[in-house]
């Protein structure tokens, strides 16, 4: 089914921030909007509110005076829910109450024509339970937008119990021609977006509980390592710790108390305190006027090493080699267990054991493990963990490298995991058990998070850039570490491994002769496969990883 033609008149309940943004998107996409909303004036006064913003955007050179006219033209306040009868669309952005909710589209059943499409904007209530309050829940699906929506692409379409396929279809299209970036999802907890990016916010509340780093530091890794636009504390303090936690609870409660959502006593004492963030002036950062911001935690400046042995496969770390060798390092690779040795100390990226266990198990000492990057090459900061008891001079050593490559340094304490790997490997699990439990297409997680929340890479293609096996071998050392299951490993990541490692039917039974068996895992990577086309179809989810791997995306 084609998207809604722009002459359809698109009808929006609700004129605060969200409900004022949509009411702009469809405009610009050029259908005439009605605007209604319970507090007198609030709709004539979002209307202006946009004409503004519209305003703001030409004198900076983004729209012509024409556009802006033609948008404002479309917009029309009413006074109440009658006036909506026109309405071929009709999207809910009132208060987060399903009473509320289901109260409210029983109302509109009588108003609006039969085939007119109700939606709603929630971010959080079931679109099954809404819609199990009118007379036709076919007709009503989910339209999440995320704020601001004139600015945000994604869009997430999600599906109640009743929701009628040719109903997802228009939104998907309509979401699509007004320039989004839509998504499909079935209507569990969270959605996409808000069940995937909790680890996001989980494992930087986690690491600051147990004194690893402080937030300053944590986000300065995940911002300079990790490639995430903001750091876990400055999103939150962003979003406000109210609407955050209230989320995290939802969820967790949604879930019947699943550990891998367990909210956290440090943002909840944020709450009591009312220290929600930026718009109290005060959350993990001070946000009063002339405040300073914590500065992250740097090394010492260091001495450069002459020399670098390479032990092994660095696996996702393997850029470094070449970066060692551009920074005039002399660089010698042997045999061995994936690890550097520079001057006696022995560095090596995370497992997600701690450095400690790692020293211990392996027999190494002294030895300080380094964290995960998305690109090494352009990474500007790295997190150094040593094992505990080791001198204050290997540690020197170790961060002597990382800034010969012209990275700053910071040392936290040996947490499992580190910063990026940890958070990247949990982010990767949550996606990876939202795709194999049909909530969305692994490629739509991916699009969600990228375009949702701006992170850098989508976890699952991340997932498959790092390579299957470290993940899970990461995520299996934090479930055995804190002995939670918090940490469990999604069964998607065990069945992917698992199924890279199936032989193939021998010769006569359609392989030919010198065709290595399909899926056998190819010298020096047990992860990656002579075939890239998935043993067990689901969706394109994910590859059996590794270097030479195929791409988790679509």
């Amino acid at each position: 089914m084609a998207a809604l033609d722009p002459s359809v008149t698109v009808a929006v309940v609700g004129a605060g921030a969200m409900g004022q943004g949509i009411a702009q998107v469809a405009a610009q996409a050029g259908h005439p909007v009605l605007l209604v909303d319970t507090r007198p004036g609030a709709a004539q006064a979002a209307v202006e509110s946009i004409a503004r913003a519209l305003t703001a955007l030409v004198e900076k050179g983004k729209r012509t005076a024409a556009e802006r006219d033609a948008t404002v033209d479309r917009l029309r306040a009413v006074n109440g829910l009658s006036d909506l009868a026109p309405a071929g669309l009709v999207v809910e952005a009132i208060v987060e109450d399903l009473d509320v909710k289901r109260r409210l589209f029983a109302e509109l059943e009588g108003i609006v024509d039969e085939d007119a499409i109700l939606a709603t904007n929630t971010s959080s209530l079931s679109v099954t339970a809404i819609g199990a309050g009118v007379r036709r829940p076919e007709r009503l699906a989910g339209l999440h937008f995320f704020n601001p929506a004139p600015l945000m692409a994604l869009v997430e379409i999600v599906s109640g119990l009743a929701t009628d396929a040719a109903v997802l279809d228009t939104l998907f299209d309509t979401a699509k021609a007004w320039g989004k970036s839509p998504v499909r999802c079935r209507s569990t907890p969270g959605f996409i977006v808000n069940r995937v990016a909790r680890p996001f916010y989980a494992e930087g509340l986690r690491l600051v509980q147990e004194q690893a780093a402080d937030p300053a530091t944590i986000d300065a890794v995940a911002r300079e390592a990790g490639g995430f636009r903001m750091g876990p504390f400055e999103l939150m303090d962003l979003i406000g710790h109210d609407v955050n936690f209230a989320v995290t609870r939802l969820v967790h409660a949604a879930y019947f108390g699943d550990p891998r959502f367990q909210p956290s006593l440090i943002q909840q004492e944020l709450v009591e305190a009312g220290r929600l963030g930026r718009k109290t002036g005060r959350g993990f950062y001070d946000h009063s006027p002339g405040a300073a911001k914590p500065m992250p935690r740097n090394a010492e400046p260091a001495a450069k090493p002459d020399r670098v042995l390479v032990q092994g496969d660095l696996g996702p770390a393997a850029a470094l080699i070449g970066l060692l060798r551009e920074a005039g390092i002399a660089v010698e690779e042997t045999a061995g267990s994936g690890v550097l040795l520079v001057d006696g100390v022995t560095l090596a990226l995370t497992d997600g054991r701690t450095a400690t266990a790692r020293a211990a198990e392996d027999g190494i000492a002294p030895l300080v493990l380094f964290d995960l990057a998305l690109d090494y090459a352009k990474a500007t900061r790295m997190a150094l963990a040593p094992a505990d008891g080791t001198p204050a001079d290997a540690v020197a050593v170790a961060a002597g490298l990382f800034q010969a490559l012209g990275k700053t340094v910071s040392v936290i304490d040996d947490a499992p995991g580190l910063v990026v790997m940890r958070t990247v490997a949990m982010l990767a699990s949550e996606a990876a058990d939202a795709a194999m439990q049909g909530v969305a297409s692994a490629a739509d997680i991916d699009i969600a998070m990228t375009k949702g929340v701006n992170y850098p890479l989508g976890p699952l293609a991340w997932a498959d850039r790092i390579g299957l096996p470290h993940v899970l071998a990461v995520l299996d050392a934090l479930a055995r570490t804190y002995g939670e299951d918090r940490y469990r490993a999604s069964a998607l990541l065990r069945r992917r491994i698992a199924a890279s490692r199936i032989p193939s039917p021998p010769r006569g039974e359609g392989q030919g002769e010198g065709v290595p068996p399909r899926g056998f895992p190819s010298s020096g990577n047990p992860g990656a496969t002579t075939d890239s086309t998935p043993r067990i179809p689901l969706t394109p989810t994910l590859s059996p990883g590794g270097r030479g791997g195929k791409e988790l995306s679509a």
